[in-house]
C-alpha cells in the first residue's frame, strides 16, 4: 500500500515538473534593442597640456550597463542588445542613427551636441525615447522641451548650483569669474552667474581669457596680473575645454581657492566617488575599460540602466510606457549615490546628488544640508519647475 502511494506521488510530481518545463519553454524571449549614438566635435588646438577625454567615453559606460541589464534579463528571458552609431563625421553618425531607427530601434542613448540631439529627437518623434547622455545645455531643460527626451547628464545649472551651495556653506561669497571665449565657456559662465544670484553671492569682477598664450611657461608671470582686481574670496573658472583653467590655482593675485571647471569641480561622476556601493561599480568598470569611469560613462550607464529597469518592471519595450514609468516615482533606478533617483516630470532631467571633487579626493556632495525644497532637496539643484517652460506630462 505504501509503495503504491509513493509511486502515485512520484508520477504526480513528474507530471507537474514536465508541465513546468513545457510552460517555461513556451515563454518567448523579449529582445530589447537599444542604440548608443555618439560623436564628439574636434576641440581644435588647445594651449595647455590638458588630458583629453578618452575616445570611448560614454560607450564603455553603455556597455557595462548592457552587461548589468543582461545579468537580470537572462532570468526573465529578456535579451538586451546594444547597437552603436559612432562615426568620425557628425553627418555620418546621424545617418547611422537614422538607419537604426529605420530598422526598428526605438530606444536611444545619445552622446551628441544639443543641436544634433534636437535634430534626431524631432525626426524620431513620439515613437522613440531618447536619453541625453552627452549635452549639459540648460536650454534643453528649460526652453526646447523635447517631448521624447530624458536627461541623465546633469545640466550646467545643476553643476553650478551644487558648487554655489558649497561656497555658501563655506562663506566664500565674493567671486572673481574668469571665462574662456568659446560658446561652451560662456554658457558655463552664464550658469555660474545665475547660481551666484540665486544663492546671494556677488561677482566682484568678471574677466574673459582671450589670450593665445602657451601658459605652460608663463603662467607664474601672467596669471597674477590677470587676476589683480577687487578683493575676492574665490576664483570661479569657466573653461570647459581646458585652455587656461589648470594654470589658475596657486597663481592668483590673492591666495584664494579656485573652483568651477578646474580646481574644486562639480561633476556627475568621478573615480573618487566610492560610497553606497560605488566602489564596486568603479572596479567593474575599470576591469572592463582599463581606465576610470567619468561623467559621460556614468550618464550612458544610467541611460541603459533606465531602459533595463523599465523593461524589467513593464515586461515591455514600448517607448511611451517606458517614458511614463520613468517620469513617475515608480522607476526602480539605483545610481550608487545614496539617494533614490527619479526624473523630473516637467523637464525629463534626472535628479541626482552632485559630487564636488578635486583631482584625487571627494570634498563634498550637494545638495548641502540646510537647503530646503517643498518636494525634495534634489530640486534645489538646477532649474525648478516654475523656472522651466517644459511640461513633459
Amino acid at each position: 500500500m505504501r509503495s503504491t502511494v509513493l509511486y502515485s506521488l512520484f508520477c504526480f510530481m513528474t507530471v507537474i515538473s514536465a508541465s513546468a518545463v513545457a510552460t517555461s519553454s513556451q515563454v518567448q524571449t523579449l529582445t530589447v534593442n537599444m542604440a548608443y549614438v555618439s560623436w564628439t566635435p574636434d576641440p581644435g588646438p588647445i594651449m595647455s597640456n590638458v588630458i583629453p577625454e578618452p575616445p570611448d567615453a560614454g560607450l564603455q559606460g553603455a556597455q557595462l550597463a548592457l552587461a548589468d541589464n543582461n545579468s537580470t534579463g537572462r532570468f526573465l528571458k529578456h535579451d538586451y542588445q546594444l547597437l552603436v552609431a559612432a562615426e568620425a563625421e557628425l553627418q555620418a553618425t546621424l545617418d547611422a542613427a537614422r538607419a537604426l531607427h529605420a530598422q526598428g530601434v526605438r530606444l536611444f542613448v545619445i552622446n551628441l551636441p544639443s543641436q544634433a540631439l534636437s535634430e534626431l529627437a524631432n525626426e524620431f518623434s513620439a515613437d522613440s525615447l531618447l536619453i541625453n547622455a552627452g549635452s549639459h545645455d540648460d536650454k534643453l531643460r528649460t526652453e526646447q522641451c523635447l517631448p521624447n527626451v530624458l536627461h541623465t547628464l546633469p545640466s550646467r545649472a545643476m553643476l553650478t548650483d551644487a558648487l554655489a551651495q558649497f561656497l555658501t556653506v563655506r562663506k566664500l561669497t565674493r567671486w572673481l569669474l574668469i571665462s574662456g571665449p568659446t560658446d561652451d565657456d560662456l554658457a558655463y559662465a552664464a550658469a555660474l552667474k545665475r547660481s551666484a544670484k540665486r544663492f546671494g553671492h556677488k561677482v566682484v569682477a568678471e574677466k574673459v581669457w582671450s589670450f593665445d598664450t602657451d601658459l605652460r611657461r608663463t603662467a607664474q608671470a601672467e596669471v597674477p596680473l590677470f587676476t589683480q582686481t577687487s578683493e575676492y574670496d574665490v576664483v570661479v573658472v569657466a573653461d570647459e575645454r581646458g585652455d587656461f583653467g589648470e594654470y589658475i590655482p596657486y597663481n592668483t593675485w590673492y591666495p584664494r581657492p579656485v573652483a568651477g571647471t578646474q580646481g574644486l569641480t562639480p561633476l556627475g561622476w568621478h573615480k573618487v566617488v566610492e560610497t553606497f556601493g560605488a566602489a564596486q561599480l568603479q572596479k567593474r568598470f575599470e576591469l572592463q575599460a582599463g581606465r576610470w569611469m567619468n561623467s559621460l560613462d556614468f550618464a550612458a550607464w544610467l541611460g541603459i540602466r533606465t531602459f533595463g529597469a523599465a523593461v524589467t518592471t513593464l515586461n515591455s519595450t514600448d517607448p511611451a510606457a517606458i517614458k511614463a514609468l520613468s517620469l513617475s516615482d515608480d522607476l526602480p533606478l539605483d545610481g550608487f549615490k545614496g539617494r533614490k533617483l527619479s526624473y523630473r516630470d516637467w523637464s525629463g532631467q534626472l535628479r541626482q546628488p552632485i559630487p564636488l571633487v578635486q583631482p584625487r579626493a571627494l570634498v563634498s556632495n550637494s545638495p548641502q544640508e540646510g537647503f530646503l525644497h517643498p518636494e525634495t532637496d534634489l530640486d534645489t539643484l538646477g532649474f525648478d519647475q516654475p523656472e522651466s517652460k517644459c511640461r513633459l506630462l
